[in-house]
């Protein structure tokens, strides 16, 4: 058997069935490839686990539950109505097995409609991580406003993040995570987000957000932009991943966006008791 793909998630009993509609686009959409997903989580019931692991295992693949302790994070500052759970991403390299190199991190409101093998293949021997940002001018500006001193050129995402791991182990220091949210505290909207941009904008490798990280909310702002270009023709040949971002997710009853019916018909299948998707053997 060849080498598997490393993919981590980090949540709670809320989002997993966002994440298996999520975890079926990948398999569906990378029918050739193996993958290990790491769960990162502090409270999810032991037959939810099962469940996702009995769904994980029949389409050829393997799921590595890791449980954060109580005790963990014990000197982590929290910020509003966000838990400890926002730093398991940016420290998710304290956790993981110390022999992987590389591991994509993915939200589980996202559609992965194509190959992610050259997103995962990408060099970033020189990068801490590999992430898309949503070139809003808008949103550019009022986040250099917000942290000026931190010489913000752009505002990554940190849904969809590759991760050098071996390089995060060297340079990222737990303690000047705590000291960044502690002093910053009252201008922390995206915590997460913010600590990424602020800390480490210079260590991330630029992805295009069309191809690799497509905020779905901005379909007719990227299509007028393109001269009608980036059409959904274009969209379903060439992005890698749709990402629902905002309040309004795919899955609320009152949800309505141009890539609505796209994720009800992966949502239908993922909970459908089909075929494995999986054409290995």
């Amino acid at each position: 058997m060849g080498r598997s793909l490393n993919l981590l998630v980090t949540l709670d009993s809320n989002y997993l069935k966002p994440l298996r509609v999520m975890l079926f686009s990948l398999f569906f959409n990378n029918p050739n490839e193996r993958f290990d997903i790491y769960l990162m989580h502090s409270r999810i019931k032991p037959d939810e686990l099962s469940d996702l692991e009995q769904f994980i295992s029949q389409q050829g693949h393997r799921l590595i539950v890791i449980k954060v302790g109580e005790a963990d994070f014990q000197a982590a500052p929290v910020v509003k109505h966000y838990t400890k759970e926002m730093y398991y991403r940016l420290l998710a390299f304290k956790y993981l097995p110390a022999t992987l190199e590389r591991i994509l991190y993915l939200d589980p409101d996202i559609l992965v409609i194509n190959s992610v093998k050259g997103l995962y293949d990408l060099d970033l021997s020189e990068w801490m991580f590999a992430a898309a940002y949503h070139d809003r001018l808008m949103v550019k500006e009022l986040n250099k406003v917000r942290f000026l001193e931190y010489e913000l050129e752009e505002y990554y995402n940190s849904g969809v993040l590759l991760m050098n791991l071996n390089r995060q182990r060297s340079l990222i220091d737990e303690q000047e995570i705590y000291n960044f949210v502690e002093k910053n505290k009252s201008r922390l909207i995206l915590p997460d987000q913010d600590i990424l941009n602020s800390l480490y904008a210079k260590e991330i490798r630029k992805l295009d957000e069309i191809e690799f990280n497509y905020d779905t909310r901005f379909y007719k702002y990227f299509r007028f932009l393109s001269k009608g270009k980036i059409n959904m023709d274009y969209v379903m040949r060439h992005t890698v991943i749709l990402h629902f971002c905002g309040k309004k997710k795919p899955w609320h009853k009152n949800y309505s966006g141009e890539f609505h019916g796209l994720y009800k018909h992966y949502e239908k299948l993922a909970f459908e008791d089909s075929v494995p998707v999986n054409v290995l053997e």
